[in-house]
């Protein structure tokens, strides 16, 4: 199976090229969706955030209230980092179990880890290839400021990733979101193509299992 991590700054179009994917035909592991499960009550990273941050991080019914948690994680680096060495070895843990499990059904498919900080987390090591998505930076702050977020906030966000220009350094495809949904689809249309394609060689190069 071919594993490739897909990323991108916050706001850059990353979730809508993850659902064009899925479209497609591709499985796509959500890393920050994991993530957020493994914060629920009774979860793995559950008791240790609260541990690290304190209750003034809950609701009244005990779960995390994640915009306080953010409030407080990205006005201080340091808190961030701790908050991720919590997280990002359970994901990680998680997301290796699924791919593995993906891997036994379809050994000739694709799977997608779709995931903010994976660059970040150092995850885009383990995979076939990364993918980045990306469009020009008015936009992102034009997207967060529409999702509600002061001038502030979405400084804080952009400035705690890696910087755009970074992640498309390392990237073995990259993805344009800066033009309309068409344009941003045809891109991501023909990928999965030149993917399809590359699992396929994987497989007959590699030979039954």
């Amino acid at each position: 199976m071919l594993r490739v991590g897909l990323t991108g700054g916050i706001a850059s179009g990353k979730s809508t090229v993850a659902g064009m994917m899925r479209e497609l035909g591709c499985t796509v592991l959500d890393a920050d969706a994991l993530a957020h499960r493994l914060m629920e009550p009774g979860q793995p990273a559950y008791d240790e955030v609260i541990r690290e941050f304190g209750s003034v991080i809950l609701r009244p019914d005990g779960t995390i209230d994640r915009p306080a948690l953010a409030g407080i994680v990205f006005s201080d680096s340091a808190r961030l980092d701790r908050l991720n060495r919590i997280i990002h070895p359970r994901v990680i843990e998680a997301q290796e179990r699924q791919l593995t499990e993906m891997e036994f059904g379809n050994p000739s498919g694709i799977g997608i880890v779709e995931a903010a900080l994976l660059i970040e987390a150092g995850y885009h090591k383990n995979l076939d290839r990364l993918v980045v998505a990306w469009c020009r930076p008015e936009q992102q702050r034009e997207r967060l400021l529409g999702r509600g977020l002061s001038a502030e906030e979405c400084e804080q966000r952009i400035t705690a990733q890696l910087p755009a220009e970074e992640k498309r350094r390392m990237a073995d495809d990259v993805i344009d979101c800066s033009g309309s949904l068409e344009e941003t689809r045809r891109q991501v249309a023909a990928l999965v193509a030149r993917l399809n394609a590359e699992a396929a060689e994987e497989t007959l190069e590699r030979g039954p299992l």
